[in-house]
This record gives C-alpha cells, structure tokens and sequence, in this order.
C-alpha cells in the first residue's frame, strides 16, 4: 500500500503524519546514548518527544521559533536531546526512541512544558491562512531567493535530444503510477535528469563548517544528494543513519550510497537543521556536477531508502517550512532563456514568490487528480493551435524542470505537425520548418486554470544562433515542440519541460496543492 504524507490542521497546530511507527521505534540514529541521569526537564522534554514522534511522527507549529532551551542544548549529544530537537529538524527517520511511555499526568506535563517553551507568532500564522487562498495572491512574506546557473550540454546531446526526453518522460509516467498502485517501478522507470540540452545548477552549502555543492535543479523527483565531485565532509552537524541510499535515474545514471543528517544551507539567511541527504559512495553519468537538489513532491522519495523502504524523505522545501525558515510551503522558480555558455540567469523562491520575476497576476490551478500526473506538479490544460484548432481538451500534464522539449502526446504531436507542415530532421532528431513556414507558425495557446497562456511562435522554436551546435543547418528553423513516445489518454499527456518553463513564472503550492503561473519578460521575448 502506497504510504501518504497527510497533513492536518488543528487550529494554530499544524500536525504532520506520515506514519513512520516502524522507523521510530526502531531508532535510526547512529547513537547509543540514553536520557538516564539527565535533568528533569530533559527528561520531561524526552518524554514528550518520544510520545509526540510515536503519535505522529512528527509535530510542527508553523510560525514558531527554536526555543532558547533547544538552541542551548543543540550541542548535545544524548538521544533526549537529538529526540526533541528532531521535532525541529524533521529528520525523518531521526525521532525520538519509543522509550518508557510516561504516565497520563507527566505526559501532560512534558507536554505543557514543551508548548510553554515555544513562542508563538500569531501573526506570521494569520499571514500563512490568509496568503493561502485567492488567484493570484501574494503568498509568503519570509522568503529567500537562491540564484542558478543554466549550464549547456550540448556536445552530449547532439543527435540524442529527443531520446533523451522520451527516456525521462517514460520514466516519469512509470514512477508516478508505481506511486499509484503501490508497485515496485519497473526497472526501466529510472528519471533521466543529466544528458539534456541544458541543465540548472545551484549552490548549496552543507554542514559547519560548510562545503559548497553545485546541485541539479530537479523538480521531477525530490532526493537531495551529494558526493559525485567534490565529496562529502563530515562536520559536528553531521549524522549518519542506518540506512542505505539507491536512486536511478535514467540512461544508466545512478546514485547509490548511505543517509546523512546534515546542516543545509540555501542562500542567505535560509539554513535547514537536520535535512535527509544522500552520501554517494558510487555514481555514474554525473560528471560535472556534485549531486542533486530535489524539489518534487516528497512521495517521490519513497523506496529511495533501505531498510527503511517504506518510508518518505521530507525535502529541504518541507524542512524550510516545518522549521519556520519561510512561512509559506511554496517553491517558485525563475527561469530565463540565454543563448549560450553558462549564465546565472535563474532563481529559485523558497517561501513564496520574487514579484520582480512576473508580470501580472499568478494564476493557479489544482493539482490534476489523473494518475501518474498527480504524483507530480501536474493540471489538466486545454491546448489550442492558434484560435480555433484544439489539440488537448482537459488534458493531464506536468511541469519538469529535467526535461528540456515540450512534449506532446504522439496522436496529438502528429495533429500539430501537420498543421505546421514540419518535417523530422534525424540529425538534430527536432522536427524542422523552412522559414517561410516559420513566419506563419501559430502561437499555441495553453488553458491553465481557466486563464491563458500564449507560448508564441519564437517560444515554439530552438536558438536558431545555436543550430550548428546541435547538428542542424542554418537554413532551417528546429521546433522544441516533440514526440512524448506515447499515445494521449496515459494520465500524462504533457509534459512542459525547461524550455516552456523559461518563458513563464511558476509556483508550486504545495499545502494548497496547487500550481501558479504567471507571464514574464520573456513571455513575448524573440530571443530565439
């Protein structure tokens, strides 16, 4: 049976469960001391913990600060101490032991004393309820922006653009409806995410004293991980679990090492305590970059562990939210669309949204609830040819940051080229118009949410500055549209990759499971 996180809501309370029994009675913390001989509130605080991590797993109040007593005993060694900062830190697997269950009237106790230790900012909570709801509200007034760099692959994709994309798009479709069925995926149901045309990279540093890290930008799958460059170095934040890490993501790409707790710092000011992160002793096809930073959707993580199989890994946007480093679970990315080389030309938003990278108002639809795209950032969209011809009607697609096309479902791919008159070039393997046909191409129109986007007719295209790079001629002009390698009717029949995203604003609300879509400066931009 698929293991789902849920989240509840008791008033000011924010209870997260994800029913971890398994993993907190087992204790996966590589620790062996005990809270005997401690004081009284340590051994209340324990107490509390223990009960609170067995009940629940794990319990956040949004809008709370660390307690003045937990930054005191953050130091600590002892498993009281890593038992209830664990609450803070939201490592997973790394809650309190199910210890001695206390009576009914000192579990009150601990428990009032541990509610009286917080303090309680009712007004970064208000704000929380009140930027939830209503297209095109601001959400979130605590964010932090972390910049990232597009990196070109050109040389590794020549002649392979299209196989690549329809190896993660399959690979996708195959993770989500194992999520789905609660199957194992198959063994071909690895998510490509290195081998595309471009790649973003961000920087993120971990442990104290930190070691810098360029990280994949992946919002196709939710594992964060190092080790694949410049390895990783244990520090005093540094916390190893009894678990195996095993993550495949396609054309051979993989990652298998051990877990870590660690120190993760995003940008200025943002910093997760005690994040799940994998330790790679063995990797393949990552070659110039350290790892991965994953931004999908947490259930995404789960048979990534072992033994803990059953469990999910919250991710550093879950743990940025859960430890009130931002007051909004929302991620927003920026994209910009250069012309070559490497460009710090992103930003990634944790906590709400950078007005300055949008025009207008965003847009939000609900998460489509058609498996296997309901397993990712996914809605149904309408999508028309210029504007009379309809090509999807309510259709499941997703938005993956991994893949770099616009993909389509092969039926329907087949309907937009021949309106188009475009012809399969097998050098570059992107379908090819003259630029006669060009100067006629149609803007597609997308209906997310009831709202219009138009993805215009230099949207649709490749840099023609780059054509030679990717094997084409300069007489030709190279669609980014292209063959999702299955028939519509899948439960995925979109996929909006990179080069779609670079062209709007988007916002993943991940508590209102939603998606948001906003215009830029590039909506309308001829770059191409």
């Amino acid at each position: 049976m698929v293991h789902k996180r849920t989240y509840l809501k008791l008033g000011a309370f924010r209870v997260v469960h994800d029913q971890r029994l398994k993993s907190a009675q087992r204790g996966d913390l590589d620790t062996t001391s005990s809270p005997a001989g401690d004081s009284a509130i340590h051994s209340m605080l324990y107490q509390a913990s223990a009960v609170i991590g067995i009940c629940f797993s794990v319990h956040i109040i949004p809008g709370l600060q660390v307690p003045p007593i937990l930054q005191t005993l953050r130091s600590s060694e002892s498993d009281a101490c890593v038992a209830y900062l664990s609450i803070y830190s939201l490592s997973p697997h790394a809650l309190a032991y199910s210890g001695e269950m206390a009576s009914k009237w000192s579990l009150f106790v601990a428990l009032l004393l541990l509610a009286l230790s917080y303090a309680v900012d009712l007004t970064t909570i208000t704000g929380v309820r009140a930027s939830s709801t209503g297209s095109g509200a601001a959400i979130g007034n605590k964010t932090v922006g972390l910049p990232i760099t597009k990196r070109f692959n050109l040389t590794g994709s020549v002649g392979k653009i299209l196989q690549h994309n329809q190896a993660r798009a399959r690979a996708l479709h195959a993770r989500g409806m194992a999520l789905v069925t609660g199957t194992a995926p198959p063994p071909a149901a690895n998510i490509p995410i290195e081998n595309q045309l471009a790649t973003y990279v961000a920087t993120v540093d971990i442990g104290v004293p930190p070691t810098s890290y360029d990280l994949i930008v992946d919002c196709g799958s939710a594992n964060t991980w190092v080790g694949s460059g410049i390895p990783y170095v244990q520090t005093s934040t540094s916390r190893r679990s009894q678990n195996s890490v095993a993550i495949e993501y396609g054309n051979g790409a993989i990652m298998i090492g051990t877990e870590f707790f660690d120190t993760v710092a995003l940008g200025s000011g943002m910093t997760v305590l005690g994040q799940s992160i994998g330790v790679a002793s063995k990797t393949f096809d990552f070659e110039g970059f350290d790892g991965v930073l994953g931004l999908g959707p947490n259930d995404l993580t789960l048979g990534t562990l072992s033994p803990d199989s059953t469990s999910t890994i919250l991710t550093v946007v879950d743990n940025l939210f859960f430890q009130a480093a931002i007051d909004a679970h929302v991620i927003s990315i920026s994209f910009e669309p250069p012309l070559e080389g490497s460009a710090l030309n992103g930003e990634l938003t944790f906590g709400g949204t950078d007005p300055t990278k949008f025009i207008g108002a965003i847009n939000f639809a609900e998460i489509t609830t058609t498996p296997p795209s309901s397993e990712y950032y996914g809605v149904n969209q309408i999508v028309r040819y210029g504007q009379s011809e309809t090509l999807f009607f309510e259709s499941p697609a997703i938005f993956d940051s991994g893949t770099s096309l616009v993909l389509f479902a092969t039926d329907v791919l087949q309907t937009y080229v021949n309106l188009v008159g475009a012809v399969f070039d097998e050098a570059t393997t992107l379908y090819r118009i003259t630029p006669a046909q060009y100067a006629s191409l149609q803007s597609l129109f997308f209906i997310i949410g009831d709202i219009q986007f138009e993805f215009t007719q230099n949207a649709q295209i490749w840099p023609r500055a780059l054509n030679t790079v990717i094997g084409g001629s300069d007489d030709f002009v190279y669609l980014i549209v292209n063959d999702l390698g299955r028939a519509s009717g899948s439960g995925m029949d979109i996929v909006c990759g990179m080069m779609f995203l670079e062209r709007f604003y988007a916002t993943f609300d991940i508590d209102n499971n939603r998606v948001g879509i906003a215009n830029t400066q590039f909506t309308t931009s001829t770059i191409n």
